[in-house]
């Protein structure tokens, strides 16, 4: 089941450069980590009732997000939706015919996380997010 928007992902080239930006216009500061897992850097901006915006900046040109940016450039990435259970999730989308990027969750900077394919949303990468307990 959906809880909530846990956040939006937003592929960027610079990330000092959109920190800036986003700190002025959001009015709060940025928490900065890198997430060798996901190959990148990312600034996770605390906004309203639980939600978050995070600025995502890739490590390498490996990267999911360098790739996205190559083909995209910059801009929303995906959105993340939190859930209970993450591969019980997974499941279900699959059984709905939604083509999936993960089949099982998988570690990510705030818990299991699994992506479903922008194929299937209307061009929209959506990733499901069990958070850490």
């Amino acid at each position: 089941m959906i809880k909530r928007v846990h956040h939006i992902g937003i592929a960027v080239n610079n990330l000092k450069e959109s920190v800036a930006l986003f700190e002025k216009v959001l009015g709060v500061k940025a928490h900065i980590e890198s997430v060798p897992s996901q190959k990148v850097t990312e600034a996770v901006f605390k906004v309203g009732k639980g939600a978050e915006i995070d600025l995502l900046e890739p490590m390498g040109p490996e990267s999911a997000v360098a790739k996205s940016l190559e083909k995209r450039g910059e801009g929303l990435h995906h959105i993340a939706l939190e859930v209970d259970n993450i591969n019980t999730e997974l499941k279900a989308c699959e059984g709905k015919g939604i083509q999936l990027i993960d089949k099982e969750g998988r570690k990510g900077a705030a818990g299991q996380i699994g992506f479903l394919h922008p194929k299937s949303l209307s061009g929209v990468m959506v990733e499901l997010i069990e958070p850490k307990k």
